[in-house]
């Protein structure tokens, strides 16, 4: 009934074996939990990924009108691009907040930007220096809606000679409607 060569085994050689053996079926088990585990786990992950796109796609249908409305509205007020020299109306605007704000302009430079399906931008690149309430207000007056204005990249820095001055790097851009508007 007993294989020949557990027979020849003797009790030290069968209680190891039956050790060894042991120890691979934990080891195997472990294995097998810890990948059933891991399914569980990132199933339960996939899961709550699909429940929020689901829920953000009930919103996005909820708010369907919402967004037609301001879709139909930046299609109406969104500026069209005539020429680059664009960015220097941008650069004038700018320069005309500042003085409003005795914010001081320095390094002014001006561009086009990129051209995507939903906007095509001119760009001015501006470095600043002002007290903090004077930048907040300039800041907040030039990104009015109706202006389709945008900061692209923006560094503020404590002015290292004097700590109540701010220092502001910016690249702003202006977004103008599309060549081909995509319907």
């Amino acid at each position: 009934m007993m294989p020949a060569w557990y027979q020849r085994m003797n009790p030290r050689e069968r209680l190891l074996a039956w050790i060894v053996a042991g120890a691979m079926f934990v080891l195997l088990n472990l294995l097998i939990l810890n990948w059933l585990f891991g399914a569980l786990g990132r199933a339960r992950v996939e899961l709550a990924a699909r429940k929020a796109a689901g829920a953000e796609q009930a919103l996005y249908m909820k708010e369907r009108d919402l967004w037609m409305k301001r879709d139909q509205w930046i299609q109406q007020h969104q500026p069209t691009l005539k020429n680059p020299a664009e960015a220097s109306v941008l650069l004038d605007d700018l320069k005309q907040i500042a003085g409003k704000y005795n914010v001081l302009i320095e390094n002014p430079a001006i561009g086009s930007g990129e051209t995507t399906p939903n906007h095509q931008a001119v760009f001015a690149s501006i470095e600043t220096k002002s007290p903090w309430p004077p930048l907040v207000h300039f800041l907040y007056d030039v990104q009015r809606p109706d202006a389709f204005v945008v900061f692209e990249n923006v560094n503020l820095a404590i002015d290292s000679s004097d700590p109540t001055m701010m220092r502001g790097k910016f690249k702003v851009a202006r977004w103008f409607a599309p060549a081909q508007r995509v319907k």
